[in-house]
């Protein structure tokens, strides 16, 4: 067993694994965070990890998810059988915080309100703990939030479809060719257990909700945002959303239609 393993060594976050737990920087959100996982673990929902406290460094305390992760995700969603399981999984998670109504005295991160649901916030494939083609694990809660579930669903579909140029796919996200992101789209999509239609508004709407939330934690000093605005990262993603809506037609049929 690994006694110390740095996970992720930022300035703002570092991250580190001790024995069969994971010590992550609190957030002044995080309560609300830790009250969404108990919830998890009262109803025995298997991905995701289990708070365990407060360590003696201020740290919060998790499980391990024993897995691969992080940049190995975007070959496991390349693989149709990939794609169609974190679909699945996002499914499973929605329907477990069905009946969930927070306290969050905490608040969330960058958003306030009621929603229909307490939302991951950032299913990226990168975010979930992989054995194969199947997710096992769904890791960093720190942007859960309460919103509708379409929501995650176009999220996941901006990195899964993707909503990326054929040069990203192929250099960066593991694609050995150009995707076929209509098909993509549309499995997700089946198996979620929803419709098509419409999904690609809901993307270029997320995408915009996403980049004004950086944009306003960013504003608060908020790390990593502050960064992003600072490195230019921002200006990136505004720059994709822009490509979301040129190039819709990549992710719709005839007549506007999925």
């Amino acid at each position: 067993m690994v006694d110390h393993e740095m996970l992720q060594d930022k300035p703002h976050r570092e991250v580190v694994r001790v024995g069969d737990t994971v010590r992550r920087p609190l957030q002044p959100w995080s309560a609300s965070v830790h009250e969404l996982l108990r919830h998890l673990e009262d109803i025995d929902f298997p991905y995701a990890p289990r708070f365990l406290g407060i360590d003696d460094e201020g740290r919060e305390v998790l499980t391990f998810v024993e897995g691969d992760s992080g940049p190995d995700g975007w070959a496991r969603v390349v693989d149709e059988r990939g794609l169609v399981a974190m679909a699945r999984l996002l499914r499973d998670y929605h329907d477990a915080v069905r009946g969930f109504r927070p306290e969050a005295a905490a608040g969330w991160a960058g958003f306030t309100g009621d929603g229909e649901i307490v939302l991951h916030g950032d299913f990226g494939p990168w975010n979930l703990v992989w054995h194969g083609t199947q997710p096992v694990g769904i890791l960093d809660w720190d942007y859960a939030w309460p919103g509708r579930p379409v929501h995650d669903v176009a999220y996941a579909l901006e990195y899964v479809a993707p909503f990326r140029d054929d040069d990203m796919c192929r250099q960066w996200l593991a694609y050995p060719d150009v995707p076929d992101r209509r098909r993509r789209l549309e499995l997700f999509a089946e198996a979620y257990g929803m419709e098509a239609v419409g999904l690609v508004d809901e993307v270029i709407a997320q995408q915009e909700a996403v980049w004004e939330r950086a944009r306003r934690l960013a504003a608060q000093g908020m790390q990593p945002q502050a960064e992003w605005q600072q490195t230019g990262f921002l200006d990136q993603t505004a720059d994709r959303v822009r490509w979301s809506r040129d190039n819709r037609a990549l992710f719709e049929g005839p007549a506007g239609e999925p």
